[in-house]
């Protein structure tokens, strides 16, 4: 794997009234390699390139949902979270994911208004894969996804070597960056990951690199 550094711009150096989607196409638009940024608690993070271990495991374990009967899991789409005043929150785009429905005419509305971005209500299960940016995907985005009720959050974490499913979130506040899942099922990779209903069982062998 890589030791490619995140790269990370505090909003706090942006103009007030910049739009935190603004400030991605911005970078996207700076940036001499196709990149892919995401913006949480305040910052625009842009993930290191993921090896093929990660890009290969994230979409078998997609399949695997699909193979279980959820045919609306899946890949690719980035999702806006928003605080109680409609503004953004949060700009994610899982390794993969399970929806609650296909885009329908109000959604894709949405994503029109707001630049390519979903309504992250539109998701019932979200997964990440840790690259050299591990840190990323066991603090801020388990917190920005709780924040937002996502109702189950699938990390393998490739530098633990762990695999968890995390249930219950949790907001106490008002502040998005307390948010928590109340509970935590863990294994070590290469052994099956247990989810709740109507989710299969992963199978996390394919991280395990021989």
């Amino acid at each position: 794997m890589s030791a490619e550094p995140i790269w990370e711009q505090s909003v706090m150096e942006q103009p007030k009234q910049q739009d935190p989607i603004d400030l991605l196409i911005a970078l996207e638009k700076a940036s001499k390699t196709p990149i892919r940024p995401e913006y949480i608690e305040g910052m625009a993070i842009v993930p290191p390139t993921p090896n093929d271990n990660h890009n290969d495991g994230a979409f078998k374990l997609a399949v695997q949902f699909y193979n279980a009967g959820l045919e609306l899991a899946g890949m690719g789409n980035g999702y806006r979270a928003v605080y109680k005043d409609n503004g953004t929150a949060a700009l994610l785009i899982p390794d993969f994911y399970v929806r609650r429905r296909m885009p329908t005419e109000l959604d894709e509305s949405y994503r029109k208004a707001h630049k390519g971005w979903y309504p992250i209500d539109m998701i019932e299960l979200v997964g990440e894969v840790t690259s050299t940016n591990h840190e990323t995907d066991t603090g801020p985005k388990l917190r920005a996804y709780a924040a937002a009720g996502v109702p189950v959050y699938v990390l393998i974490d490739r530098h633990s070597k762990t695999a968890h499913c995390y249930t219950n979130p949790v907001l106490p506040g008002d502040d998005p960056t307390e948010a928590y899942y109340d509970t935590d099922t863990k294994v070590s990779l290469g052994r099956p990951l247990t989810l709740p209903a109507p989710y299969p069982t992963l199978e996390t062998a394919p991280f395990v690199e021989g």
